[in-house]
């Protein structure tokens, strides 16, 4: 006896099918986009201009639209607030709103957002490349 409960249906079929497109969104891991400066810079501390700087830079900002700059030109506030006096709840908020934009691994999965990872690497000297040495063995035999 292998389990409890019957057996499994032949004809089986999801009722709470995807509302959206199964497929996800691919944004280039490394390259150069048009991102906006933060308004009135002069006026965080160099923490909160890091922070700005990180995102400007991360890939999933190459698909942000006006609406995203606008709320990372917000949450700057909490988090040049969160480095003058860190709390929790400030913390927390932050975390929430770097979420919806894709700040983790996770939230890009969530997101359906793909890192497209760069085709040719370049092994620095004295390193071997696994792969091609790999086919030279397999192509010896």
């Amino acid at each position: 006896m292998a389990g409890f409960g019957p057996p499994p249906s032949q004809n089986k079929r999801r009722r709470n099918k995807d509302t959206y497109e199964a497929e996800s969104m691919s944004v280039p891991a490394e390259g150069a986009f048009d991102a906006p400066d933060l308004p009135q810079a002069e006026a965080y501390s160099s923490q909160t201009l890091a922070w700005y700087a990180t995102w400007q830079q991360a890939p999933q900002a190459a698909v942000f639209t006006v609406t995203d700059w606008q709320r990372l030109h917000m949450l700057a506030l909490l988090v040049e607030a969160y480095w003058a006096e860190p709390s929790t709840k400030l913390l927390s908020e932050i975390r929430l709103n770097e979420s919806l934009l894709g700040a983790t691994h996770v939230d890009r999965m969530r997101g359906r957002i793909k890192l497209e990872q760069p085709k040719a690497t370049v092994h620095p000297a004295g390193v071997a490349d696994l792969t091609a040495r790999r086919r030279k063995v397999s192509d010896a035999s």
